[in-house]
């Protein structure tokens, strides 16, 4: 009775998975980051701790140009459809490894044709004789898996298959913050090449007022051709925020499953989208269980420690049941039937091998140490994103701030000196140092407003992005069709 439970029950061996801990820290940066406010009428923004990123977050940016954008990437990209067939293989090889817990049922089929002569006959008696054989049955075998190694097999493919899963998150994470952040270049492109235009413009109305002037034998040819060269000068602005524009709108293409020549984006703007107020801060021990990358990590080590278990079970014996029943009937002059019914047990129990069991258990153990330093460094690679997006986010209200102030000052200074020059009490060389600072102004501010757009999708990314609902709920989701 003993003997039987054994092999009913049997036992695991090797060691049992145990989710690596949070760590033990209460902030991202020390001392914690808190937003400055931006000053004027720039949009605030405020940290606000939350065990989790609202799911469809890019709605915060109430744009229904960057929600279409978005449902139309999940809906046609080819790496989120690659993802899914990924978790799809992989879950078909855990099927494939449970198979092993259950016996395993055939049908035989065997045929075998002899023809001789009886021995003392002569060559001219007809005593030769021919037979068929044909044999057919059921042939059952079983393996009680007395320590375990078809079950920590079965634990390492379903690890295997969480990571892609989680691999599958991932994809669905980049994609997402993918597209908002090209919307939103797109958009901070628009708003510097709209600064550059400003600054040619007035550029412009300094050459006339230069050359006013110099028709009424007030300003000298040199004073023209230096405002000449300064409209050039910031012409050449132009044409790389262009290409920037173009390399933008169709890496946004990319994202949504189109070639550039079949789709256009919407034309974003900073006028259509709006900075979301409050920022998601998810506590750290919250936080390893919701970014993609680090679930996919611990997944693998997971793995790895399933694999010690597999490595394991090697050292130890292992029992096969097998039955078979086959019917045959053989024709030898004669018909005959008969049935064989047959019950075997193998027991096989390693005694040498060179050391080539205990060398492939180590492995599995240094293969475990490793994955469980690629845990680590993913973690902490993890928090030093998130510490450098607070940072620059607190930086980039400092620096708006800043700009605004810059942009209001030089342009005073600027029409100031227009009118000076045009009263006949400045000279150019005021004029071209104030529209310098102007120029710089307008381009600083159109560049940190677009990079705190960007910082702020980036947080909403490292906090995990509400990927882990999303998989979730990944039975509803509509999956991409090749």
């Amino acid at each position: 009775m003993c003997i039987m439970a054994v092999l009913v029950a049997g036992c695991v061996v090797g060691p049992d998975f145990m989710r690596p801990p949070a760590p033990v820290v209460a902030s991202y940066t020390e001392p914690a980051v808190s937003l400055p406010q931006s000053g004027g009428t720039e949009p605030e923004q405020n940290l606000i701790v939350a065990n989790a990123v609202i799911p469809r977050w890019w709605e915060l940016f109430q744009s229904s140009q960057i929600n279409e954008t978005v449902t139309l990437a999940l809906a046609a990209s080819p790496t989120l459809m690659s993802a899914w067939a990924n978790l799809a293989q992989a879950e078909e090889v855990v099927t494939q490894a449970r198979a092993e817990y259950y016996p395993q049922l055939d049908l035989g089929v065997n045929t075998n044709w002899s023809h001789g002569r009886a021995f003392g006959s002569s060559a001219s008696s007809d005593s030769n004789a021919s037979a068929n054989l044909v044999g057919i049955g059921p042939l059952l075998s079983y393996s009680p898996d007395l320590f375990g190694h078809n079950r920590r097999f079965v634990e390492q493919q379903a690890a295997l298959a969480d990571d892609q899963r989680y691999q599958l998150a991932a994809a669905y994470l980049s994609l997402t913050a993918g597209a908002v952040s090209q919307a939103v270049t797109i958009a901070s492109t628009v708003a510097q090449i709209k600064a550059v235009q400003d600054i040619i413009a007035a550029d412009e109305h300094n050459l006339e007022l230069v050359r006013i002037e110099f028709e009424a034998g007030s300003a000298a040819r040199t004073d023209v051709l230096s405002a000449e060269s300064q409209l050039a000068n910031d012409q050449t602005l132009l044409p790389p925020l262009q290409q920037q524009l173009g390399v933008a709108r169709d890496a946004l293409s990319v994202l949504v499953g189109k070639l550039p020549v079949q789709w256009a984006p919407p034309e974003f703007t900073f006028e259509t989208l709006t900075l979301p107020s409050e920022l998601p801060l998810t506590i750290p021990s919250v936080l390893v269980h919701d970014r993609p990358d680090i679930l996919a990590a611990e997944a693998l080590l997971h793995a790895a420690s399933a694999a010690i278990g597999v490595a394991t079970s090697e050292l130890y014996p292992n029992v096969t049941l097998s039955a078979s029943s086959v019917l045959q009937a053989a024709t030898a002059g004669s018909r005959l039937d008969a049935s064989i019914t047959s019950v075997a047990t193998t027991l096989t129990t390693p005694l040498f091998h060179g050391g080539a069991l205990e060398a492939q258990r180590q492995a599995a153990v240094d293969a475990f140490d490793a994955q469980l330093g690629n845990y680590r460094q993913t973690v902490l690679q993890a928090f030093g994103q998130i510490a450098d997006v607070l940072q620059a986010l607190n930086q980039d209200a400092v620096r708006l701030r800043a700009e605004t102030l810059a942009v209001t000052t030089s342009s005073e200074s600027l029409a100031l000196a227009q009118e000076a020059y045009k009263a006949g009490r400045g000279s150019l060389l005021q004029i071209l140092d104030a529209q310098r600072l102007y120029s710089q102004a307008l381009l600083g501010y159109a560049q940190t407003e677009g990079q705190r757009y960007l910082d702020t999708v980036l947080l909403f990314e490292a906090m995990g992005g509400a990927a882990r609902e999303w998989l979730e709920q990944a039975a509803s989701v509509s999956r991409p069709s090749p």
